[in-house]
């Protein structure tokens, strides 16, 4: 018997876990974080739903945190097994879960203080740098498309997926003992858009039992475009902030997003195309992981600038000390400013956002997917006012979008590699998605001719048996999260209320109205 759980990033576009429990062992796809709102980020510090010392190999896609950020955690509960990977993905490991552990250390410590203040219980970190180290002894990298038996009977080869560097689909085959069967299984990973720079189209074999494909951009179609109108349009973009004489706040995730930035706008700057202005990538993750993408300049595709001048120009500063970083908005009128997180739910963005989102002069340029719950989909909503670090500020700057700079297949191209890879004899799962996303992808499926009724979507914690020719669902095996959790929580609607309740306040000029609406609000508590 054969089943697969998928313990993450279902019905959520975060959290990557799928497990594969056959004859030959459990074999792990992916352990990642879990980001959006307060009531799924609290999954990253419950209980795993599988014993982590029954996994015998995890299989990773790419080096994303919300892909890989659990697997120190994983370790520190019991994972001894190996943890295969691509060459590109085992250097980036090091940058990433390390910066990982140090948050993790840091907040911890942080939450401390204020336990300790109040008498309470005192909290552990979810892991730690000792931890994150151990789980790097355990890394083994591998190139594409080659053969790799990752456990006694199980063979697993890698596919580039074109969604960042040493991105991976994966293919995994194995006989099935009972019925002499071979299983073949495929995880797409995120796979990236057509046009991309750094790397080529997204690929892997044909013909498979299982399909389990991300479908975050299931329902959304992007507008065509090339590498060129791309960078026109940010070209645009630049152009109307730096006029506008105040900076230009650009969160981005430290991995991608800012080094194609960071090359895009480096064309526009050798080119003229945009004012003279200085460029900081305020990010000491994007910074490290500028310096592994530099090592494998050489094999990148489709740049604009040769391999020994890239991320080079005179004019952009890398910036990793904090100093220096609380400096820029000291002194800085007019830059672009590039910075983690790229939600603008952490990190040093928030600071950039608290000293520029209330300056009309200023802009925000948003250049990536904004989960539900997170700073950045509370902005790009279009709310008057956001809190920040517990702090309410007015959103005055201009606030801007670009879908272009995406490392997801929008949904055509979904549709497209899905429908390359066939045929597909047992099924399609449909994860790392929003549940309204993957059921416009099923529908489009059944539009191209494929049966709907062999495309699945995953509940969060289900577990399935895929030995039969059709999929039995076994149920959830925990209830970790209500699915009604899962875009927006309790910790959204009481910040909202908080923003309603502070306009009110704000905008009523008489004292004894304040305080009769204050009355209200009490009486209703009560």
């Amino acid at each position: 018997m054969t089943d697969l759980s998928f313990f993450g990033a279902a019905g959520t576009v975060t959290g990557s876990c799928t497990l594969i429990e056959a004859a030959h062992g459990n074999i792990l796809v992916d352990c990642g974080m879990f980001q959006g709102n307060k009531t799924v980020r609290a999954l990253n510090d419950g209980d795993f739903p599988f014993d982590p010392a029954s996994v015998d190999v995890l299989l990773l896609t790419h080096a994303h945190i919300d892909h890989c950020g659990l697997m120190p955690k994983l370790v520190k509960h019991g994972f001894r097994g190996t943890i295969h990977c691509t060459e590109p993905t085992k250097d980036l490991l090091p940058l990433m879960l390390l910066d990982s552990a140090h948050i993790q250390e840091s907040n911890t410590e942080r939450r401390n203080r204020k336990l300790q203040r109040h008498g309470k219980p005192l909290l552990t970190p979810l892991y730690t740098k000792e931890d994150a180290s151990q789980t790097l002894e355990m890394l083994a990298g591998h190139g594409y498309e080659a053969w790799v038996e990752v456990l006694p009977g199980v063979q697993a080869r890698f596919w580039n997926a074109g969604h960042m560097l040493g991105s991976s689909s994966i293919e995994v085959k194995f006989e099935e003992p009972s019925s002499g069967n071979l299983m073949r299984l495929l995880f797409s990973g995120d796979i990236g858009p057509d046009e991309k720079v750094f790397h080529p189209e997204p690929d892997s074999e044909k013909g498979f039992d299982y399909i389990v494909c991300e479908s975050t951009y299931g329902g959304r179609e992007r507008d065509d475009y090339t590498l060129k109108e791309r960078r026109a349009a940010l070209k645009r973009e630049l152009t109307e902030g730096i006029e506008r004489g105040g900076n230009v706040i650009i969160p981005a995730f430290a991995v991608e997003r800012s080094q194609e930035l960071l090359h895009d706008i480096g064309v526009l700057l050798a080119t003229g195309q945009i004012p003279k202005t200085s460029v900081y990538l305020d990010s000491p993750l994007a910074t490290r992981v500028t310096k592994v993408f530099k090592k494998y300049a050489e094999t990148l595709e489709d740049t604009e600038i040769s391999a020994d001048k890239l991320f080079a120009d005179g004019q952009m500063t890398l910036i990793e000390n904090v100093q220096d970083s609380k400096r820029l908005n000291e002194r800085e009128r007019g830059a672009v400013i590039i910075s983690a997180s790229g939600m603008a739910d952490a990190g040093r963005i928030q600071h950039h956002l608290k000293h520029n989102i209330w300056r009309k002069d200023a802009t925000v340029l948003f250049v990536g997917y904004q989960a539900p719950g997170t700073t950045g989909a509370h902005i790009t909503s279009g709310a008057p006012d956001v809190m920040i670090h517990g702090r309410r500020f007015k959103v005055a700057a201009t606030i801007r979008r670009l879908g272009n700079y995406s490392a997801h297949a929008d949904q055509g191209e979904l549709l497209d590699w899905i429908m390359e890879r066939g045929p597909v004899a047992g099924g399609i799962f449909l994860n790392h998605g929003d549940d309204d996303a993957r059921e416009e992808l099923r529908r489009q499926l059944g539009e191209r001719g494929l049966d709907v009724n062999k495309v699945f979507l995953p509940e969060m914690d289900e577990l399935i048996d895929i030995t039969a020719d059709k999929p039995q669902s076994k149920g959830r095996t925990v209830q970790r999260i209500a699915p009604t959790e899962l875009l927006t929580d309790w910790y959204n609607e009481y910040a909202s209320l908080m923003l309603k309740l502070g306009n009110r306040l704000e905008d009523e000029s008489d004292a004894s109205k304040r305080k009769a609406l204050l009355a209200q609000v009490r009486k209703a508590m009560d």
